[in-house]
């Protein structure tokens, strides 16, 4: 007796847990049968004043290419600067802050291009770029000592994944970043400063030196203002009298200043041997996966460093590559493949250069290439013998497909 009155009671809830399940079938049948062709009735999708009105919405939100006017260069240190860009074929579209830009210029005879973090906020009336120099870089010295006011480029529209989803992520956010890789972060944090502080944001930003911070006396004033926001800096190098933290971002120190690594998103930012800190060091602390994010940073700073690469290989081989309709000519094997068809003149379509967005995805229709771990090509494009020239490096002769 007392069995079947379980039985009944648990059939009994059971039908009601469904019914919530129930009305939002039938409102989505609704709107599929009824309102929706009501909308859109005596529209003609093929119609091309139809496809016409699309394309400039799409084009006016999510532009394919933006041309941008140099009007500021902002000195934040020694080796960085802010370029100021204002649009000058648009306005500009509205982006997620963390997002970034890819930049095209020639440089010499190259055609090239840099994606980097927007570091203003979306809905500024300008768009920043902050730039640091890389001593034995190809673009950024370029930029540092060669871009004026005046100048005109061109850019992709804002792309990327690396920011807050309020629908997926905790309200109490970790920012991992080092060097300038504070620059997504500030989009993020200025953004939050006009919004009124939805969210609380622990920052914490390596550093090797002081001279070496940016933004360093905005997020101080920023921290001041507001107990949403907590801003540690840790220099790695400390000089002789520096009082504050020191060290690196490892999870001792995240300990300590973060306590609890509980009800967290963490998002990471920074050079290449960061992440192989932080990222090991947070799996340490036993922070899931899906509480990270990571921004992509560009390929490795010494592919002969990573997992798999050829102990007996150089990275100054000469490896023949041969392109459809085009001569071949001689690439290293140290060497992107998407950097070496630029310095030949071959422009390959390019958006992150770091191996996820698959923009510069080409064919290899004959030899062998090394990629990273970190590389982001899907298993179909692998078996089907496509990679990503951004973080492809030939350890043979090839011929390839563009």
């Amino acid at each position: 007796m007392i069995g079947n009155t379980a039985k009944k009671t648990g059939e009994a809830l059971l039908e009601l847990g469904r019914w919530p399940y129930d009305i939002s079938r039938y409102l989505r049948l609704l709107y599929r049968r009824t309102l929706m062709p009501a909308f859109s009735r005596g529209t003609d999708f093929s119609a091309p004043d139809y496809q016409d009105r699309v394309a400039r919405l799409l084009e006016r939100y999510h532009p394919h290419r933006m041309a941008l006017e140099l009007i500021q260069v902002i000195d934040e240190t020694a080796s960085t600067k802010t370029f100021r860009f204002q649009r000058i074929d648009g306005p500009l579209p509205v982006f997620r802050p963390g997002q970034y830009v890819n930049l095209f210029l020639t440089v010499g005879a190259v055609r090239t291009s840099r994606p980097y973090s927007i570091s203003s906020r979306p809905g500024a009336d300008h768009l920043d770029l902050t730039v640091r120099l890389k001593p034995d870089g190809f673009v950024a010295p370029y930029l540092l000592s060669q871009a004026k006011v005046g100048d005109r480029f061109e850019s992709t529209g804002p792309a990327g994944q690396f920011y807050w989803e309020p629908l997926i992520d905790r309200e109490k956010l970790v920012f991992l970043a080092g060097g300038s890789g504070i620059t997504p972060f500030m989009s993020i944090i200025r953004d939050q400063a006009v919004r009124g502080w939805e969210v609380d944001i622990h920052l914490l930003y390596g550093c090797r030196t002081p001279d070496d911070v940016i933004f360093g006396r905005e997020l101080e004033e920023l921290a001041k203002k507001t107990d949403r926001l907590r801003y540690d800096l840790v220099i790695s190098d400390p000089s002789d009298g520096y009082q504050g933290l020191a060290g690196f971002l490892d999870g001792d120190l995240l300990q300590r200043q973060l306590g609890t690594l509980d009800d967290r998103t963490f998002l990471v930012c920074g050079p290449n041997q960061m992440y192989e800190l932080c990222l090991a060091e947070l799996a340490r602390l036993g922070v899931e996966p899906h509480r990270i994010r990571r921004e992509a940073y560009g390929p490795p700073e010494e592919v002969t460093q990573q997992p798999g690469w050829p102990a007996d290989l150089s990275p100054d081989t000469a490896c023949s590559v041969e392109v459809e309709d085009h001569p071949p000519f001689q690439a290293r094997a140290g060497e992107p493949l998407l950097a070496a068809l630029e310095r030949q003149g071959i422009v390959v379509p390019a958006l992150c250069r770091s191996g996820g967005c698959s923009a510069c995805r080409i064919k290899i229709l004959a030899g062998k290439v090394f990629m990273p771990p970190t590389a982001g090509v899907r298993e179909s494009d692998l078996n089907h013998g496509y990679v990503h020239a951004c973080v492809a490096y030939p350890l043979e002769d090839l011929k390839i497909r563009l």
